[in-house]
């Protein structure tokens, strides 16, 4: 299935792919030992950071457990080696390597070549099953062990090391920032607004549909990021593009987009910060009344949910961290402060 919160990763996957096309302009999309510097760079700054923000979690979630701060920093043996950013790194390096190495035009087929590819992998791997015996979870066993893995629940209530972000699921998020990497090469190649917009729509609702025809044969999945999944979040996010430069660049409505900046400019960092903070939160303890509570826990169970309810209560609390996450990336745009790897 899909919902609307399932599309922000892959939106994310596919305008990195948009701005990987713009970035590798310079560089003329040929392999020159700067450009090949740059991606690699990148994928193992971004994928160090990825590791690091699992450690703070670890660390934090130790600590508040009371254990001292050098048993709690080393639970390396339990790290969790993959994760959202460093399914970006490797999404992005592989992509990156992949244009400067083959021929634009060829690009297409490649894309093709993965998502066929990986269907067959998982239709004959047991992959759209949720079990210790889908050829995702037997990938990673093997290369990371079940103690560096993600524990997910199946839908009979049995914990098991599933990685969400697995490395043979990686596949199919190359072929995702592939896919931005060709939209961006259509809206430079077009100079006419009106005439990107057209072809956004266009190959977008092609894509969008493609994914939702071809899901009764291989269901549209984010866990195991199959590839109707690709065809369908990509196909939206492209209509999405050519609906923004509609309204912005055509129509110039572009007011209301400004509070989107802080994050815009920042991605990485305020991403960062979010995940920093939302372990913080969720780990530090206060004395409330004689009992313990995470200060997480003290705004929403104290501050909102006693007159705002259960459900409305959770939204608050979401939102009041969105502002929060907000502001630090506001005052760094304001003080035109762009944190880059």
């Amino acid at each position: 299935g899909l919902t609307p919160t399932d599309l922000i990763f892959p939106f994310f996957m596919f305008i990195m792919g948009v701005s990987t096309f713009m970035s590798l302009r310079k560089f003329n999309f040929e392999p020159s030992k700067t450009a090949v510097w740059k991606i690699v760079r990148r994928t193992f700054l971004i994928f160090v950071i990825g590791l690091a923000l699992g450690w703070f979690g670890q660390l934090t979630r130790g600590l508040a457990s009371g254990e001292p701060f050098g048993v709690a920093a080393s639970h390396f043996d339990t790290l969790r080696i993959l994760g959202v950013l460093q399914r970006l790194a490797l999404a992005y390096g592989f992509a990156a390597l992949t244009a400067v190495l083959v021929k634009g035009k060829l690009l297409p087929w490649v894309v093709g070549i993965l998502l066929l590819g990986y269907y067959l992998i998982l239709r004959f791997g047991k992959g759209f099953e949720m079990s210790e015996e889908n050829i995702i979870a037997v990938v990673d066993k093997a290369l990371m062990g079940t103690s560096h893995m993600y524990k997910d629940t199946t839908p009979e209530g049995v914990r098991i090391a599933f990685e969400p972000e697995g490395l043979l699921s990686t596949l199919p998020s190359v072929a995702h920032v592939l896919i931005g990497f060709l939209s961006g090469k259509l809206i430079v190649e077009n100079k006419d607004n009106h005439t990107r917009v057209e072809k956004l729509l266009i190959w977008g609702t092609i894509l969008a549909f493609s994914g939702l025809l071809l899901q009764y044969g291989c269901p549209i999945n984010k866990k195991i990021w199959s590839s109707t999944f690709v065809l369908t979040t990509t196909g939206f996010a492209a209509q999405l593009l050519g609906l923004l430069i509609w309204i912005i660049d055509i129509h110039q409505k572009e007011r209301w987009s400004r509070f989107f900046h802080a994050f815009g400019v920042n991605p990485l960092i305020v991403y960062v910060f979010a995940g920093v903070m939302a372990n913080l939160v969720a780990n530090i303890r206060l004395n409330w009344q004689g009992e313990i509570i995470s200060v997480k826990g003290f705004i929403y169970e104290v501050l909102l949910r006693p007159w705002a309810g259960d459900y409305f209560g959770s939204l608050l609390y979401a939102l009041l961290f969105i502002t929060f996450c907000w502001l630090f990336g506001y005052i760094l745009y304001r003080k035109k402060i762009y944190i880059k790897l």
